[in-house]
């Protein structure tokens, strides 16, 4: 009777008790094996729920949430089990986080600072499976501190280790992983020729060296119905190739990985994979980049001298996309065009308009302008704006001799008065049209009379 009356003084004193709700935290840097039965995750979950029922006479309880990062890295707080945590401990849903090992929350001593503000400003504290101390008293802090000065120690030693690893790889000519680059097949962690792939690579490069303009390579590869690499991702997923453009021709064009080499913090090293072109041919068409990065480097006069007299009021009549003006050179000759925007990326299927010589286009809707400037319509509707500052015969000379008197405008003022008249050119394969502000006409009389 004595010893059932104990019992039942017990389970009293257990059911008094204020109940400690203990969240398990897990982590996993790297994704492998997570999809195994048991994994990591697992085994670091059961670890916390065995160390909880172990305290169930302090009035641990687990709460049912789960709380696993797998994938995620512990040098920083950016990780989405980790944040709905901290919600839940805003929210008064916990009182305890029990983790397997103190580097599994953080192995940041930073970030380690800024968790342990949160629980404090909670009254949340935390324990570890492992290494047996917990923060509701004065030692378990001390130990706290000198185990993740440690973690972090540990961290910072591994990224050095895994530096200088990735340095002395790259010296030897090793590619490192990453995205499989066109021309390239990978087979345990090396590089391969791809037949097929190697044979745009080298077209790529002839067809740069020959015409020195990256947009015109993009436009000539894509008529040729070359593609960028197809590659399947992780999931099984197939990602075919698409339309070259500038950025990934540029992109191919200054790497010297196609020329046999691997490059680490800006050095160059003989690759341990065979070259899809020599490297005398990367050099020169790197020569011809650079080349083309001094020439953009123009005076102020130059530049009032080359000023796209349409620029802003063309517009491609197939796509309705603007008609941006561009330029290439060829033998030291600069030759300049207006070209649609979706061609200006490369993709030359995706309007029949294409580009279009700036000096033909510029001359032709210059000569309608005047045209319509010289009509009688126009002449007297400037005599009736300047009501008699000036005779009328005079007005009708400046207008009949109106192409001297263009010619002699600077650029810059042509490209304004051109904006101040037309609303906008639409081209289209088989001609223009030139739409004109009506309210521009009343107003021109100040810029030739």
């Amino acid at each position: 009777m004595k010893n059932i009356q104990e019992n039942q003084v017990t389970e009293n004193d257990l059911a008094k008790k204020k109940k400690i709700r203990c969240a398990i935290y897990t982590r996993k840097s790297s994704e492998d094996g997570l999809e195994q039965d048991f994994n990591s995750i697992d085994a670091q979950r059961l670890s916390g729920e065995n160390f909880i029922a172990s305290q169930v006479a302090k009035g641990w309880v687990l709460v049912p949430e789960y709380y696993d990062d797998g994938g995620f890295s512990g040098g920083n707080l950016d990780r989405p089990a980790l944040k709905r945590l901290f919600e839940d401990i805003a929210k008064g849903k916990i009182d305890c986080v029990v983790i397997y090992k103190i580097d599994r929350l953080s192995r940041s001593l930073f970030d380690f600072q800024q968790i342990i503000e949160l629980f404090d400003k909670y009254n949340v504290t935390f324990a570890s499976v492992t290494q047996s101390f917990s923060t509701d008293d004065s030692i378990g802090r001390l130990m706290l501190n000198i185990v993740l000065s440690f973690a972090q120690y540990e961290r910072e030693l591994t990224g050095e280790r895994i530096r200088d690893k990735i340095e002395a790889s790259k010296k030897k000519g090793m590619w490192m992983g990453g995205t499989i680059p066109l021309g390239y097949d990978a087979k345990e962690g090396k590089l391969f020729i791809n037949k097929e792939e190697s044979e745009t690579v080298k077209t790529l490069f002839e067809l740069f060296i020959e015409n020195e303009s990256i947009t015109e390579t993009a436009r000539e590869l894509n008529k040729m119905n070359f593609t960028t690499k197809t590659w399947i991702s992780n999931k099984g997923n197939i990602q075919k190739g698409k339309n070259f453009n500038k950025s990934n021709v540029r992109r191919i064009i200054e790497n010297p990985l196609y020329a046999g080499k691997v490059t680490h913090k800006g050095k160059v090293y003989d690759g341990m994979h065979e070259a899809i072109i020599p490297y005398e041919i990367w050099q020169k068409a790197n020569q011809i980049i650079e080349k083309e990065r001094e020439e953009k480097i123009v005076t102020p006069i130059a530049r009032i001298n080359m000023v796209p007299l349409l620029k802003g009021v063309m517009n491609c009549g197939i796509c309705g996309g603007k008609m941006t003006p561009t330029y290439t050179s060829k033998g030291g000759v600069r030759y300049r065009y207006y070209i649609c925007a979706a061609s200006h990326k490369g993709n030359n299927d995706a309007c029949k308009v294409g580009r279009v010589p700036a000096g033909e286009i510029e001359k032709l809707v210059v000569g309608r302008l005047l045209n319509i400037l010289k009509k009688p319509e126009v002449v007297a509707k400037t005599i009736s704006e300047i009501k008699g500052t000036m005779p009328s015969n005079t007005v009708i000379e400046y207008f009949q001799n109106i192409e001297t008197i263009w010619d002699e405008l600077f650029p810059v003022e042509q490209a304004r008065i051109v904006n101040l008249l037309i609303k906008q050119v639409v081209i289209q394969p088989e001609g223009l049209n030139i739409d004109i502000f009506k309210e521009g006409l009343g107003s021109l009389s100040n810029e030739f009379i």
